[in-house]
């Protein structure tokens, strides 16, 4: 599975992808929107998750730009043999395409 996934590409295939926002805590409470249908995670505690992810979706995870976040939780995923990928210019090149966002709906939860 390719590491990186264009907004473009994604926009068509949104239904069929498990989405997970990996952004930072504070980045995550500094920003009202989300992914549709998209589930927080917090990098920083990666081991304590990362097992219970489905083992049969493709994963699609972002954080604000696409930068080192996406990029160490991708290389932790794919090395457990999960199929994750991570959008190209993170949330924000999601909005610049145009991609459709929603109110975070709760508070971060604890992780």
């Amino acid at each position: 599975m390719e590491r990186i996934i264009k907004p473009e590409t994604l926009k068509a295939e949104l239904a069929t992808r498990h989405l997970i926002d990996v952004r930072r805590a504070a980045d995550r409470d500094a920003s009202p929107e989300q992914l549709p249908g998209a589930t927080w995670h917090d990098p920083e505690k990666l081991a304590e998750w990362a097992d219970g992810l489905p083992r049969d979706k493709n994963i699609v995870l972002y954080c604000v730009r696409g930068g080192s976040v996406s990029n160490g939780v991708v290389d932790a995923l794919q090395a457990k043999g999960l199929r994750a990928s991570f959008i190209e210019g993170g949330i924000e090149g999601w909005k610049a395409a145009g991609g459709e966002l929603v109110q975070k709906s709760h508070p971060t939860p604890a992780c």
